[in-house]
């Protein structure tokens, strides 16, 4: 699927109403403004990831081994439901980018409306399959008893307040389109403090184990809703939202799904490679399940710097397009990917060094940590390939190609895992830990691998 749009430069003057929170990424160097774009945004997502780390540090320390691995082991079941309406936002925000750099003032209004009422109804349809699915998918998941019932618990919590959540990833999308990055941030460290004080207070003081640690995230993810929409709701220029003009326009629409659909299902793709994933985890027991679950919210804060640089080459190479200025996504190209390069190697590098003493804040049980620098060693050693991965991903979404980003996570990730694991990884000499972590950076070389490949010819058919 290729989404074409008719990419214009836009006539000096006829910029979109600017101010303080917008950055110019169709001109001057693109390295500074690239880091004026990411840094805010790395910080958002590692608040985000806090309020996951917040959960699993509090209940690992105060609720028990079982209770960590009740909420640890959700996080591939979450991901596979919510990653399809995900990636419509990676719509709101290709399309909302590439209206802002070709100075389309009236599309760019229908689809702020278009995208919050998108958000609304995708947050309903999560809530249904979240409330009354989540426990079976768990069960086909091989969730051990002594935690299904607990991640049962979790769940149904956490999606009966999915809608707050798909409005600040939509609200968030839209502003980042004009390259806000920092009122975001602002926002989500005011939800980080609340969802630990209210974690401590929930599990600590009332008792509440898992359902504590729900609610605390649900809270927090209402207040990041709502704070986001009065940012919208609040803006002069075409960003502006009101709430009485909510509908969705059908080409705005279409547009949005041509880009975030095959994202979205690249998305889900993986997720469902990551659920057979941790259901052969499940299989080892609870501490492998601890552990996993440990080393994986810590490889969280690694990709999240990574994603960073990824999202704006996303923006940068949108608003690029949109402005016709198609030599200059070129260099975006090279910029992020080196800057992924560098922040990947380095964290990852960091993070084993002091591997046990991390692992350490989530529990307090040697062979949880044992476990957990298993995972490390095999993932972090080449964990700058999947940031530099999906930084190419991006950048072909930006130029306006969506389709061959799913076919090659496809076929060289989610299917070669995935049979790896229904043969190889079932044979007694293999049936290790190590052989089901090693499917990660296999895969990432695959990937990145045909992304370069069509990344060129799509840039030569262009020039």
């Amino acid at each position: 699927m290729v989404t074409r749009y008719n990419s214009v430069s836009r006539p000096s003057g006829s910029r979109v109403m600017s101010d303080k929170n917008q950055i110019n990424m169709t001109e001057g160097p693109i390295f500074g403004k690239l880091l004026q774009f990411s840094i805010p945004l790395i910080f958002s997502s590692v608040l985000q990831l806090l309020f996951n780390a917040a959960d699993i540090v509090v209940v690992g320390r105060f609720a028990g081994d079982n209770s960590l691995a009740a909420v640890g082991s959700t996080g591939s079941l979450v991901n596979l439901l919510v990653n399809l309406f995900a990636g419509l936002a990676v719509g709101t925000n290709v399309v909302a980018a590439h209206f802002f750099g070709a100075g389309k003032g009236k599309e760019l209004k229908e689809t702020v409306h278009t995208s919050i009422l998108v958000a609304l109804y995708s947050g309903i349809i999560l809530t249904v399959i979240g409330v009354f699915f989540s426990k079976y998918i768990l069960m086909a998941m091989q969730a051990p008893k002594d935690v299904l019932d607990l991640a049962t618990i979790y769940l149904k919590i956490y999606f009966g307040g999915i809608t707050a959540t798909m409005l600040y990833n939509f609200g968030s999308a839209l502003l980042r389109a004009k390259g806000d990055t920092k009122r975001p941030l602002y926002i989500l460290f005011i939800a980080g403090v609340m969802n630990l004080l209210l974690n401590l207070l929930f599990v600590i003081r009332f008792d509440m184990n898992v359902a504590g640690v729900a609610w605390a995230t649900v809270i927090s993810q209402c207040f990041s809703a709502i704070a986001v929409l009065i940012l919208l709701i609040r803006e002069t220029d075409e960003f502006h939202l009101d709430l009485k003009k909510l509908k969705i326009n059908r080409s705005i629409f279409t547009q949005m799904v041509k880009i975030g659909l095959p994202a979205g299902f690249q998305g889900i793709m993986f997720s469902f490679s990551n659920v057979i994933i941790q259901s052969s985890v499940n299989s080892f027991g609870a501490t492998l399940i601890a552990g996993n679950s440990a080393a994986v919210n810590l490889e969280g804060f690694i990709y999240t710097s990574m994603n960073g640089f990824s999202q704006g080459a996303l923006t940068f190479c949108s608003q690029n397009m949109g402005a016709g200025k198609k030599d200059r996504i070129s260099r975006v190209t090279f910029i992020s990917q080196a800057s992924i390069f560098v922040i990947g190697g380095v964290m990852s590098a960091l993070f084993l060094v002091f591997g046990r003493q991390l692992l350490g804040i989530y529990t307090t049980s040697s062979a949880v940590i044992d476990e957990g620098m298993g995972r490390m060693w095999v993932i972090m050693t080449t964990y700058y390939l999947c940031g530099m991965m999906d930084g190419m991903a991006n950048c072909i979404r930006g130029i306006g190609h969506s389709l061959m980003p799913v076919i090659s996570s496809l076929c060289g990730a989610c299917l070669y895992r995935i049979i790896w694991l229904f043969t190889i990884f079932q044979l007694p000499a293999f049936h290790t830990p190590f052989m089901i972590f090693i499917t990660y950076p296999v895969s990432w070389i695959l990937v990145l691998t045909v992304n370069i490949i069509f990344y060129k010819k799509y840039m030569k058919h262009i020039r």
